[in-house]
């Protein structure tokens, strides 16, 4: 799973807008140390406090997150996306297309979510040799279909194709959501039994600037 070109922008005009309520505009201590060199937003002592404390009063005080935007390229498997687009509120993403491209690129192992296969079996153990051997059974008769597909032109071969297609297939889209987003999907998955949400997912919206401090009490 890989997180790839992210950006993250909206701290200004969030922060500016937090401060409507109450017209507390001069008290706001954030801000760029020189726009011209695109410096990274800095926010001040003030302003972390009160965004601190709208957080804690509850997603009803805590609009201003709404206003702080993501762009992230992910790559991970289909049964990853399959639960991801539970949350449809608020998130846009556009896909790589399995319909249109999938028969343009070998069908190769690196196709596929298999990093951490060999943490769930013992190296040798008969299971994970006859994994191993299903694996590479399947993926030469995909490749193999692809194949008849670009010579024939043959529509059944490719419907075969997508019909016996793994859901570790790795797929691409490009996703954009509030920081309003990632808190309500980190609180809900970061104990999930699936690793790309436990360690993955979560790493990355770690990483992001302010996420840990505006939600470390």
């Amino acid at each position: 799973m890989q997180f790839e070109d992210t950006e993250v922008w909206g701290f200004e005009h969030a922060i500016r807008g937090m401060r409507n309520p109450m017209e507390s505009w001069e008290k706001s201590d954030s801000g760029y140390v020189d726009k011209r060199f695109n410096d990274q937003f800095h926010i001040g002592p003030n302003d972390m406090k009160l965004m601190k404390n709208l957080i804690s009063a509850g997603p009803e005080h805590r609009k201003f997150l709404r206003q702080i935007f993501i762009s992230v390229d992910i790559t991970a498997p289909l049964y990853w996306w399959k639960e991801f687009d539970t949350y449809k509120v608020g998130t846009v993403s556009n896909s790589t297309s399995t319909m249109h491209k999938l028969k343009d690129t070998p069908i190769t192992v690196d196709c596929f979510e298999m990093g951490d296969f060999a943490d769930t079996t013992e190296e040798n153990s008969t299971y994970n040799l006859y994994t191993k051997e299903m694996w590479s059974k399947l993926i030469d008769h995909l490749e193999a279909l692809r194949k008849e597909f670009n010579e024939t032109k043959d529509k059944r071969y490719w419907k075969e194709l997508i019909r016996l297609l793994p859901e570790s297939w790795l797929q691409k889209r490009t996703v954009t959501m509030s920081y309003e987003n990632v808190a309500n999907i980190y609180s809900q998955r970061m104990n999930h039994k699936l690793t790309e949400w436990s360690n993955d997912f979560i790493q990355w919206v770690d990483s992001l600037p302010y996420f840990k401090e505006l939600f470390t009490v």
